[in-house]
């Protein structure tokens, strides 16, 4: 039996308002970084300044592509897409994640360009003031964004922010580049520096598309969300127990089903109302969520599917060259 999800309707709007706000200020976090860099690079003519404007372009492009995919992402069901549109905002994570690795070995070109033929940085003050400006309004992009995925759990925001936390770290290292190669004329600093910054990059598109990977693939919620859901469900004082429980996540919406075990002596609108009462108790914890609820007679043997034991992420070593942890839901 499907049972209505009962969203509230207010927190539905104002998580997609905070979700539209975050794509937009990060377009124009973009655009205002990019603008005041490619002054700093002209005058300095520094491979790391030039990494940090390419990482701006990169963050513009893929803040923009964000912006598209979640505005169709948070359109509401239609005859054609009755799940909804959610996943366009995981694929806008792949594409992010395609964009950061095209900048990245394009920089690692240019490094190497740059180490074979050194040159002197020049208005070495101008590229530390811009690159200290640029971290203030990075850090305070990133407060913004991780306020918004606490409250709507959005894949599009928290790749984004991603990219625009591994800023704060480049942009850091920009100033010491520039720092050693101005005051102390170290010129090889600057290229190693940008190669290092490429290779960050690198590490952080492959943790993006990991990240956006897991809801295209329906990967089930984390053991700690279903064993929550478990305890919601058994709670109720004529719910016997509950089985083959599954659970996916499509951009902002959680969709959850089960088997519930009811007293097969019970008629079946008393089942519907347990059903009911049950599906309410759920969404009170998980508010954008569709839940589908099946009533089975407790005791009757049917066809159940095994699902092997959960895996634990990817292997160990991929864990820690993306920075991911082992459940990364």
């Amino acid at each position: 039996m499907a049972v209505t999800p009962k969203k509230s309707v207010a927190a539905s709007e104002q998580g997609a308002s905070l979700i539209r706000l975050a794509t937009m200020l990060a377009v124009g976090v973009a655009l205002l970084l990019i603008l005041v860099k490619v002054v700093a690079w002209w005058l300095t003519d520094s491979i790391s300044l030039l990494a940090s404007l390419i990482d701006s372009l990169l963050d513009f492009g893929a803040s923009f592509v964000n912006l598209l995919a979640v505005r169709h992402a948070l359109q509401p069901a239609d005859y054609e897409h009755r799940f909804g549109h959610g996943k366009a905002e995981s694929l806008a994570g792949l594409g992010q994640a395609a964009f950061v690795s095209g900048s990245a070995i394009f920089l690692l070109i240019e490094a190497g360009h740059r180490f074979v033929h050194p040159k002197a940085i020049l208005y070495g003050e101008v590229g530390v003031a811009v690159m200290v400006f640029a971290i203030i309004v990075t850090i305070s992009l990133v407060y913004f964004q991780r306020i918004v995925v606490r409250k709507t759990g959005s894949i599009a925001i928290r790749a984004d922010s991603l990219h625009y936390k591994g800023d704060i770290l480049i942009n850091s290292s920009v100033i010491l580049a520039l720092m050693l190669s101005w005051s102390f004329g170290w010129d090889m600093v600057d290229p190693i520096f940008g190669a290092v910054i490429a290779i960050y990059l690198l590490r952080t598109a492959g943790k993006i598309a990991f990240i956006s990977l897991d809801p295209l693939m329906d990967r089930e919620l984390s053991e700690e969300d279903r064993e929550r859901i478990r305890e919601i469900v058994c709670t109720h004082p004529e719910v016997e127990d509950l089985h083959d429980l599954r659970t996916r996540k499509s951009g902002t919406t959680t969709f959850i089903q089960f088997h519930l075990e009811l007293d097969g002596k019970m008629t079946l609108r008393h089942a519907h109302k347990i059903a009911d009462e049950v599906e309410k108790k759920i969404a009170e914890v998980y508010v954008e969520a569709e839940i589908l609820i099946h009533e089975d007679p407790e005791g009757v043997i049917e066809y159940r599917p095994y699902y092997p034991p959960p895996r634990r992420g990817p292997s160990r070593w991929v864990q820690i060259l993306f920075g991911l942890t082992e459940d990364r839901n």
